[in-house]
């Protein structure tokens, strides 16, 4: 057997998320690994490697696969928890396929005030998708964002994130028209999976944590009359688990320990 064949049943026996298309992925991986072990190497600290490795991975799929994840975890022998919890912390990676051009329109105030409100509404309309989503032909994704740091150039966006300035109908008219004929001045993104309408993937919050059992809304940050903090600080102090740990900072520092009223100290 090879050793792309040897590299090939070695995915399928460390990846639990495994999507065959073929063999694609492990094709991909045997021809990444290299590369993901050089960004290893620059590195004290292996995790370090991470988010680098995601952008490879994402340069060749499109987006960062649940295959990339894996493959991710394993070759720096990380939970795979850790690998997602980074990953979906960072807007620039898709954990779903998207468009082929990913156009992101700025709506912070300078663009607002310069017009972006109608060049928004004007993409809207011409490719016939809203905020976060993908056109059927899958060619375009669309995305209203915060400021680009470009508010000189005002209303400005970004295609596949190359910066456009001064934006137009009528710029925005030849840049849908080129990118359709194949003529933009932009490269297409690598697409190796169909996109679906949606490609944001929605937090879940139909869970508790256990610090949120009794609680009428364990996210809100609270406020006047919303108690939901001190009933979750009622809970912890009545916790008999953690009447043993009350007062480990006082055994350690004299200082903190109340006076008895004599001086002297419990």
């Amino acid at each position: 057997m090879s050793a792309a064949g040897q590299e090939t049943e070695l995915v399928a026996d460390w990846n639990p998320y495994v999507q065959r298309a073929g063999n694609y992925f492990d094709e991909l991986f045997v021809k990444l690994k290299p590369e993901c072990e050089a960004l290893v190497a620059l590195y004290e600290d292996s995790r370090s490697a991470l988010i680098p490795m995601a952008h490879l991975f994402q340069e060749h799929e499109g987006y960062t696969s649940p295959n990339a994840l894996a493959a991710i975890a394993h070759l720096l022998d990380q939970p795979l928890a850790v690998v997602e919890s980074t990953i979906s912390f960072y807007t620039l990676f898709y954990r779903k396929p998207v468009g082929r051009y990913m156009l992101q329109v700025c709506r912070n105030l300078s663009c607002i005030i310069n017009g972006a409100e109608e060049i928004m509404t004007y993409f809207r309309e011409h490719l016939g998708i809203g905020h976060l989503e993908t056109s059927e032909d899958g060619l375009f994704s669309y995305e209203e964002v915060e400021c680009l740091a470009a508010c000189d150039r005002a209303p400005c966006m970004q295609v596949n994130l190359r910066f456009k300035y001064d934006l137009t109908p009528k710029m925005i008219d030849d840049m849908l028209a080129a990118i359709r004929g194949g003529t933009y001045d932009v490269k297409p993104r690598p697409q190796t999976k169909a996109p679906e309408r949606h490609w944001k993937v929605e937090a879940e919050t139909g869970r508790k944590s256990a610090g949120g059992v009794g609680v009428p809304n364990p996210n809100n940050a609270g406020g006047v009359g919303d108690r939901s903090g001190v009933i979750m600080l009622d809970r912890i102090v009545n916790d008999a688990q953690f009447a043993a740990r009350s007062h480990e900072r006082l055994a350690h520092e004299p200082q903190l320990r109340p006076s008895t009223g004599d001086g002297g100290h419990h």
